[in-house]
């Protein structure tokens, strides 16, 4: 029984693709570029706290889509969809945790200090 490979474009077993080593450096390049652009904005001091703070989240968004696409290779086909599908689910329910969280807090926060 041989086995097709004209229709293996690069994928695992299940499902999975698998990046080349070019698109692995291209994600390491960017990952360093988006590490070293907030540091540098910190460490030089020149701008103000809103600044940084700004760059230093537009950089870690952006991060994270670096290494969603270059790393864990999530991209629009329909093999990775479920992977989406659950890193927005567990996005969601890490946010409305951290968020429920942070409420409590300031309630209790709120009220204990009267």
């Amino acid at each position: 029984m041989a086995h097709d490979n004209a229709h293996d474009h690069g994928h695992g077993a299940g499902g999975e693709s698998h990046g080349s080593v070019k698109s692995y450096l291209i994600g390491f390049v960017l990952a360093v570029i988006l590490t070293v652009i907030p540091f540098w904005v910190v460490m030089s001091g020149d701008f103000s706290r809103t600044v940084s703070g700004v760059v230093i989240a537009v950089s870690a968004v952006l991060q994270m889509l670096v290494h969603l696409v270059f790393f864990l290779h999530l991209d629009r086909s329909s093999e990775s969809r479920w992977n989406v599908n659950a890193a927005v689910f567990t996005v969601v329910v890490i946010g409305i945790i951290v968020a429920g969280t942070l409420w409590v807090m300031h309630n209790m926060n709120v009220h204990m200090m009267h």
